[in-house]
């Protein structure tokens, strides 16, 4: 399927020098891209883009997607309250004018404020510097594959640091900006915002629109492909302010994280040079601290004595609080200061890292690895520029700008240089050659001790992921705290004499240890596989060739591509010369083939002083990892193949993309979900009762003479009785089974904890298609002009049934040769809806390599070989003439029909259309053809010669979910090639006639509408989120049944202004009837024309739905009232014409009004929006995808419902689990605390039997029940603490707890009972006495209730099974039940002899029978109908005391619901 082809950044402005843009550039306030990614005549999902157009060379090409993208100084934010937080920080930065609101190129100077900061030695408390201050919006990244997904699995990875073991909510999407969502803050005057508790503000990079002149132009023109200016290298600002949320230091506070929070506040630094650091990764799309620290020699060898009294306790602290270990050992100190220290990296979501910085033998000069800078008239240093060459160099090269050593920190496989003249840390890959300023200065390639100087500082050319050994992984393993809590109460109760328990619990705690660590070592094992690559390479070395391994390889290195031995690219390169066809499916998830052309000369030096590739560059630009599927040498003058196909290396290792989607990979951003949070602080509360219980019963033991040893063993163990070993461990049990069934069903997911998120979906977005309809479009037939009558002929199926027509330019040869593709290996390559377009001509295509060459002088003095015809086409049977005919006049052989692509205008999306110049064989003429979107053809085409019908017809089509491409042409008597060469494309495109209409149809798979009429009866809200036009979107919605076909759809229209005008103003008009509006700022019906038989108070919220189209989206996003933004938000249920960039945009601002988003696409032009997406599923044939949480094998939304229906059973299942671990902990807990006070105790097997034989069977069975057949409209409570959860829990702690303190208190009350002896304070073991009648009873009693609450708290429907449906959890239930009471009524002697049972009477063992009992049916009558009465009492004390206050905060979207309903 082809993907919409993004625009790039077109600027034709023909003979501008860079000088004259960039001085453009420094006297406008607002700069404007095109859009990044639009589709190709605004086809959907790219069917429609052309192939070898701007489109394709950068999406799909991942030059926007998957690449470090040049931001302007704002950056989207879905989390308006980071984002109000952070203007108000950043209002610092430059007095009255917010950073945010404006791009800023090298050359712009600070405000006084900012250069204050600047000069040398001046330092401003808590001032921090800032690289690379441009900002982008928050993205989704794949979680690592090194999830645990076995019953033994690594039982805390629920609750680990390791970013390894989190899954993400948002990981970078490497897309660049569409202008749709690039211009951020808005300039609108508008009240709502400041008193608006769900302001969604928006940062605007302003706007400044380019013409357009041809983009072909000769050597000579400086065709402009990017004014967007780098921001400033270094700035300074304040420290932010408090953080939005706190990380807890060990587990990790896993709620949805904003990624604008501001890093926490420090206290001032030292006075002097810096010695903290603010950057900004652009690829991470987040901002980490650096800070200074410098160890005190005293403080550490105090420490490390301090550590060995405590038997190494407080060497866990320090390593599990780094913040405790900083306070006491360290100070901060100046970067540059350094002597022993290390730098303190902290990420925005409070995980901090220790980097110690090395040094590197660097006798190079500084200008090799740093800015050079040019002092200001103050005298104070100005800003960095990157590959500036404006400072000239000191005299003698003075020894100052030689370095001797390199001071670097490498983090996340990022490397970063200290510069010690501005004290700051700068990023390596930033780095730029200044002498590359065209192609003359790169032809030569390096010398040697050039490529050695580089070579040490970019490291081998290898994405290769460092291997931990066993040894590490073990130590990291195994100092986690809940390993370090499981070796403790080992060790304890080895101390006490429980060895048989110690070994149980040791065995299976190794268990699971070496589970993960083969998990572990297999995952860095594939990924290594995965990332690491090298292949033998010819490189132009000091002017020779030499073969060299591509390991070696550094930027500026010449590499000769006719004689890569590889079918991938090694580095990131340009194309220097020849032409090429790659596959990017790696980076984009689509196999569209992108061509390639050489490199222009400004494109060098436009590198030179951008960040990543922009605009036109990505034509020529090749990415690593990227797959080759063709490269030719280039022209010689005579037409033979001169030089070979040249790459000039750019960047290499983890500074290509695919380095930063393999990093992206290993390092995903934590994603919140509020379970794991709420278990965590649960845990804690347990604790807190364990703490409780003991006090209460160590007065009981002082009072009884107990020995303080035993007493404090005694209290070591309450607490690992009341926590658990085995909690997290069941917690995963229920995702674990979910994980497999998913796997059955051919649905993989690579991040096990979206699992869980899936049950709390509650909106899903779709894309159309390949997802909603049939991947390839099949061409319906060809509407041609029946010029009698001035009308459209009728459809047409068949080409041989097409009118020739009489004038030159003819519908037939606009079919067979507007196109882009190319031919490989004997296969027509290409976008798929030319493929199929050319397909229905029945033609043959050969490409014109072999017709020869013209020159073209360019206008200073050079010349370049072109093809004199780049494509020839025949008709089927045609006999192939020679090509010099073709050029010639008056043949004879009239006979031989053969058409040549002289020149093509490749597709532009912000022009929807591409054209081509054409001879035909013995003609005079040439004929240009245009094949674009219908709406553009008005424009271009003469008014006489649209048919009467055409708007009609167009209607018809585009309403019954066709996709339509429009045709026209125009004949050039005596236009020769040359002049054809120099023809601007405003000349060819313009003066035309129009030809025709081609039809394709894109049909419904099969499982899309029962999928969505499910989805809809489940109250489930679906979004589609297309590139298609709406009329095709709202008819296929309501085909499908994503839109009532009965509801009235009303779609926006500009009548004032347009996207980029704040002032605009949208229209909303009734697709089906154009009189009838809504209103523009509530978003509700007007009055009804007067034909319409309902009035506007009678319209119900769901009578109606909206469409919105990428434009007016994107203006609503900057400038339209806040209320009226957030109400389209809510209502929209189709967003059609929507770029890449804007399909993410719009996931993540249904995220911030509180829906949790589902998105499933096809994972070519929507990796972004799948990413940034809560759960996110890739519809591909691949098992696992970085594209997407899961991927699924089936190619319909059907799986949509499996992983609901799934992540709903998984998170009950969790919630059944804990609610167990948590009861059966209580219930021991209670037996432990009724003997602590005689100081009695359960015996050694007695902890056995329960922990083992009765939990652990019954824990793991639980998870095993299926889901509910049927999506409930109801979502599951995702909150431990919700009325209804507590309810049960307390209610049924509070009868378990009632039932042994009955039987306690009943036991002493009978004749045959007889107290047990006190405690003997001369025993010299610690053991509590275990044979006696309370235990007996208490022991025999909660066996029972350990297996009730078991069944009470495995919930069946409306989200899971019947727990009868589950064959192991009732076999496990059965068999301990009729186990449990064969112990109560008649114990075999053996059995009671290890269990220390007291005999007790038979009437005694009935009497316990019937508490049991009455156990049962309390508990079950409880769960059954008193927890939903106390949950609503509750409800309505909650919302009597909330007063008005209806909607909890985050879940705006239910305040918008409800003011338009």
């Amino acid at each position: 399927m082809a993907s919409p082809g993004p625009s790039q950044l077109y600027d034709y402005t023909e003979g501008a020098s860079t000088v004259d843009i960039n001085a453009a550039v420094q006297q406008t306030s607002r700069a404007r891209r095109d859009s990044q990614h639009s589709d190709a005549y605004g086809g959907e999902d790219g069917v429609g883009a052309m192939f070898d157009g701007p489109a394709h060379a950068t999406i799909p090409s991942s030059t926007s997607r998957m690449t470090y993208t040049d931001r302007s100084l704002a950056g989207r934010r879905s989390g308006e309250f980071s984002r109000n937080r952070r203007r108000s920080e950043d209002g610092r930065v430059s007095e009255g004018k917010g950073w945010t609101n404006r791009r800023m190129s090298t050359e712009s100077q600070l405000s006084q404020g900012t250069e204050a900061r600047r000069s040398e030695g001046e330092e401003v408390e808590g001032q921090e510097g800032i690289v690379g201050r441009g900002r982008r919006r928050k993205r989704s990244i794949s979680p690592p594959l090194n999830q645990r997904t076995s019953v033994f699995e690594n039982i805390a990875h629920l609750f680990g640091r390791s970013a390894a073991g989190e899954s993400s909510a948002r990981r970078p999407s490497f897309s660049q900006r569409s202008s749709a969502s690039s211009t951020r803050r808005s300039r609108r005057s508008r009240q709502s915002d400041a008193g608006s508790d769900y302001a969604l503000e928006t940062d605007d990079e302003g706007d400044e629109r380019w013409g357009y002149s041809s983009g072909e132009e000769d050597d000579g023109t400086n065709s402009v492909v990017s004014v967007n200016s780098t921001p400033s290298e270094i700035d300074y600002a304040a420290s932010a302010s408090l953080p939005l949320f706190s990380s807890d230091p060990i587990f990790g506070d896993e709620v949805r994280i904003d990624l604008g929070v501001p890093l926490e506040t420090l206290d001032p630094p030292p006075p002097g040079p810096p010695s903290r650091q603010v950057i900004y990764i652009a690829d991470e799309d987040s901002s980490i601290r650096f800070v200074g620290y410098e160890v005190v020699i005293w403080r550490q060898l105090l420490w490390r004595f301090c550590c060995f009294v405590t038997l190494g306790l407080l060497g866990l602290l320090g390593h599990w609080f780094p913040r405790l270990w900083l306070r006491w050992v360290v100070y901060e100190k100046a970067f540059k200061h350094l002597k022993h220290g290390f730098v303190v990296v902290e990420s925005a979501h409070r995980d901090i890292t220790l980097f110690p910085v090395k040094r590197l033998k660097y006798p190079y000069s500084r200008s090799t690895v740093f800015p050079t800078v040019s002092p200001e008239p103050n005298g104070r240093p100005g800003l960095l520029r990157r590959g500036s060459t404006s400072s000239p160099p000191k005299p003698n090269g003075d020894i100052v700008d030689m370095l001797q050593d390199l001071h670097i920190v490498d983090y996340r496989y990022s490397r970063f240089a200290l510069d010690v003249q501005t004290g700051y840390f700068c990023m390596i890959r930033d780095w730029r050659d200044p002498y590359w300023t065209g192609l003359h200065s790169v032809h030569n390639g390096l010398s040697q001790p050039i490529r050695q100087q580089r070579l040490t500082l970019f490291g081998p050319n290898l994405v290769d992921i460092e291997g931990k050994s066993v040894m590490s992984l073990l130590i990291d393993e195994i100092i986690h705290p809940f390993y370090v809590f499981q070796v403790a109460s080992i060790i304890l109760w080895s101390l006490d004499d429980y060895y048989y328990y110690a070994f149980c619990i040791a065995l299976i705690s190794t268990l699971s240890v070496v589970t993960t660590l083969i998990d572990t070592k297999k995952t860095i094992r594939r990924m290594r596989d995965m990332s690491r690559f090298s292949c033998e390479v010819t490189v132009f070395a000091d002017g020779t060739w030499v073969e060299r391994d591509s390991s070696d390889l550094v930027p500026g290195d010449i590499i000769n591509l006719s004689e890569l031995r590889s079918t991938l690219f090694p580095a990131d390169m340009f194309l220097l010369s020849g032409d090429a066809i790659v596959n990017e499916s790696m980076l984009t998830g689509e196999s569209v083939p992108v061509s390639k052309s050489p490199v222009k000369d400004d494109d060098i030096s436009r590198w030179k002083d951008a960040k990543d590739v922009q605009g036109e560059m990505a034509k020529s630009f090749m990415h690593a990892g990227t797959r080759v599927v063709r490269i030719r040498n280039a022209l010689a003058l005579d037409g033979s193949a001169g030089r070979p196909a040249l790459g000039l290396i750019v960047r290499t290792g983890f500074n290509t993309t695919k380095g930063a989607l393999v990093r992206s990979m290993l390092f995903p951003k934590p994603m919140g979900f509020k379970f794991y949070r709420d278990s965590i602080r649960f845990i804690g509360v347990l604790a807190g009762i364990a703490g409780l219980g003991f006090c209460v019963s160590a007065v009981q033991f002082i009072k009884l003479g107990v020995k303080p040893s035993t007493i404090v063993v005694r209290a070591l163990d309450l607490i690992t009785i009341v926590v658990p070993p085995a909690l997290p461990a069941t917690l995963s049990i229920g995702t674990s089974f979910a994980l497999g069934r998913l796997r059955k069903l051919g649905i993989f997911c690579i991040s096990p904890t979206r699992v869980n998120v899936a049950g709390k979906i509650n909106v899903c977005c779709f894309d159309k298609t390949g997802t909603l309809t049939e991947d390839g479009l099949d061409i319906l037939g060809v509407r041609s002009l029946d010029r009698n009558v001035h009308r459209f002929g009728e459809l047409i199926d068949n080409v041989h049934d097409l009118p020739s027509g009489r004038d030159r330019a003819t519908f037939l040869h606009a079919l067979a040769t507007c196109h882009s593709l190319k031919m490989v290996e004997g296969d027509v390559i290409g976008d798929p809806l030319d493929v199929k377009m050319f397909e229905f001509t029945k033609w043959t295509l050969e490409e014109g390599l072999v017709a020869g060459t013209g020159i073209i002088k360019a206008r200073g003095g050079a010349e370049r070989p072109a093809a004199l015809v780049q494509t020839v086409v025949r008709p089927p049977g045609s006999v192939q003439f020679r090509v010099e005919d073709a050029l010639k006049l008056g043949t004879k052989h009239a006979h031989f029909l053969e058409l040549g692509v002289i020149r093509t205008f490749e597709f532009v999306s912000n022009l929807r259309r591409m054209s081509v110049v054409v001879k035909r064989l013995k003609s005079s003429s040439m004929e240009i053809y245009v094949k674009g979107a219908p709406e553009v053809m008005g424009e271009i085409c003469e008014k006489d010669s649209f048919p009467q019908d055409y708007d009609d017809l167009l209607s018809y089509y585009t309403r019954r979910g066709y996709r339509v491409i429009a045709i026209a042409g125009k004949s050039i008597e005596g236009l020769s090639w040359l002049k054809a060469q120099k023809m601007k494309r405003e000349q060819a495109e313009s003066g035309l006639r129009f030809l025709g209409l081609i039809i394709f149809e894109n049909k419904l798979k099969p499982g899309t509408t029962p999928a969505i009429q499910t989805l809809r009866a489940a109250h489930l809200a679906c979004r589609m989120i297309t590139g298609d036009n709406p009329l095709t979107a709202v008819s296929v919605a309501r085909e499908c049944g994503l839109v009532n076909q009965a509801a009235h759809v009303f779609s926006p229209a500009f009548i004032q202004g347009n996207a980029t005008t704040p002032l605009s103003r949208v229209e909303w008009s009734c697709m089906d009837d154009l009189s009838w509006k809504l209103d523009a700022y509530s978003l509700k019906p007007l009055t009804p024309p007067p034909h319409h038989t309902v009035d506007a108070d009678e319209i119900d919220y769901q009578d109606y739905a909206l469409v919105v189209s990428g434009d007016v989206f994107r203006w609503m996003i900057n400038h339209a009232p806040l209320e009226t933004l957030q109400r389209m938000l809510v209502k929209t249920q189709i967003f059609a014409r929507m770029s890449p960039d804007e399909k993410n945009e719009v996931v993540e601002r249904l995220q911030s009004l509180g829906y949790t988003v589902l998105m499933c696409g096809d994972g070519a032009n929507d990796c972004a929006a799948l990413k940034a997406a809560d759960v996110g599923i890739s519809l591909s044939e691949a098992e696992a995808s970085v594209a997407a949480p899961f991927t699924s094998s089936t190619p319909d939304i059907s799986c949509v419902i499996e992983v609901i229906k799934e992540g709903r059973a998984a998170l009950v299942t969790s919630f059944s689990c804990f609610k167990y671990m948590a009861l059966y902990s209580l219930i021991q807990f209670t037996t432990i605390t009724l003997l602590y006070s005689f100081a009695s105790s359960l015996g050694d097997f007695q902890f056995l039997y329960i922990d083992l034989f009765i939990i652990i069977p019954v824990a793991v069975s639980m998870g095993r029940t299926l889901p509910f057949p049927k999506v409930y409209p109801k979502r599951p409570t995702a909150s431990l603490v919700s009325k209804k959860v507590l309810a049960s829990l307390v209610g049924q702690i509070i009868i378990t707890s009632a039932v042994q303190f009955w039987t306690f208190f009943w036991v002493r009350r009978q004749e045959w009972y007889s107290p047990p002896p006190g405690a003997d304070p001369s025993r010299e073991d610690n053991h509590l006495q275990a044979t006696n009648y309370e235990n007996t009873t208490l022991f025999l009693v909660s066996c029972f209730q350990y297996v009730l609450v078991a069944a009470v708290f495995s919930i069946g429907p409306p989200y899971r099974k019947s727990m009868w449906t589950n064959g192991w959890l009732m076999l496990a239930i059965i068999t301990l039940s009729l186990f449990s009471l064969l112990v109560l009524l008649h114990p075999p002697k053996l059995l009671a002899l290890i269990l220390e049972l007291m005999p007790i009477p038979f009437s005694a063992r009935a009497w316990l029978v019937v508490f049991v009992g009455a156990n049962v049916v309390l508990s079950l009558a409880f769960e059954q109908w008193a927890t939903q009465v106390i949950s609503q009492i509750i409800g309505v004390l909650l919302n009597w005391r909330r007063g008005k206050r209806r909607f909890r905060e985050g879940k705006a979207y239910k305040a918008v619901e409800g003011g338009m309903r």
